[in-house]
């Protein structure tokens, strides 16, 4: 391994070489996870939705589904995903009803309205990701997801560092 491409790590890293940081997986991901959502995150606003009621609605366009299933897809803890389907139901997004087989638990729905609003915005979304995956070849865009896919499932369990 070269000077050139030696990786920096600490104070022995030679000028020019990427910064730990540059190299490093999950910094990668976020970076290209906020760069490529940004845009669309910006025209969801503009209709009048946040990134994380995108995510809920879009979600619940397939099916009803339960608290537990939203906080995973939205990336939150139950009582915080909670606090924004309580204001999501309030402005008429989605409804809530009690589990057929165990009416302690709830299934979230999309509602009228909110169907209308993510039958506009899934369009958006689309034609927002085939922007993101131009000049990627239908197998490249195919094997990208794959792996983003394989990454998460392999990483989707509790493992000890040390």
């Amino acid at each position: 391994m070269s000077a050139k491409t030696k990786p920096r790590d600490g104070a022995d890293a030679a000028p020019g070489d990427p910064r730990f940081v540059e190299d490093y997986l999950l910094y990668l991901l976020a970076r290209a996870s906020h760069q490529a959502s940004s845009e669309f995150h910006a025209v969801a606003k503009e209709h009048g939705v946040s990134q994380v009621e995108w995510r809920v609605l879009s979600f619940l366009s397939d099916g009803p589904a339960s608290i537990g299933d939203l906080a995973a897809v939205t990336l939150l803890q139950q009582p915080t995903l909670t606090k924004v389907v309580d204001r999501m139901q309030r402005d008429g997004l989605v409804d809530r009803r009690p589990e057929p087989t165990d009416g302690r638990r709830v299934r979230v729905s999309v509602t009228r309205r909110g169907r209308a609003l993510v039958a506009d915005l899934i369009p958006l979304a689309r034609r927002h990701e085939a922007l993101v995956l131009d000049g990627y070849a239908p197998a490249e865009a195919k094997a990208l997801k794959a792996a983003l896919k394989t990454l998460i499932a392999r990483t989707g369990r509790p493992r000890p560092l040390v």
